[in-house]
């Protein structure tokens, strides 16, 4: 599994959101959230944007490109 797959996931169950909240959150589909957190799929720029907002995470641990 990819980092951002991960790190989606594991944001998501962390604070308790359904797939389902989640993709009403983003306007995207609830099988569009279960293909990036089993890395079948990953998001555009602005919804990238939109999760790290979301999440109140910086885009570079999304991706996977620091670890805190």
């Amino acid at each position: 599994m990819n980092k951002f797959a991960s790190r989606i996931k594991a944001l998501r169950e962390e604070r308790g959101i359904s797939r389902k909240q989640l993709a009403d959150a983003m306007f995207v589909s609830v099988r569009l959230v279960s293909y990036w957190e089993n890395g079948k799929r990953e998001c555009d720029f602005e919804t990238l944007i939109k999760l790290a907002n979301f999440f109140d995470e910086s885009i570079d641990y999304i991706l996977g490109r620091i670890d805190y």
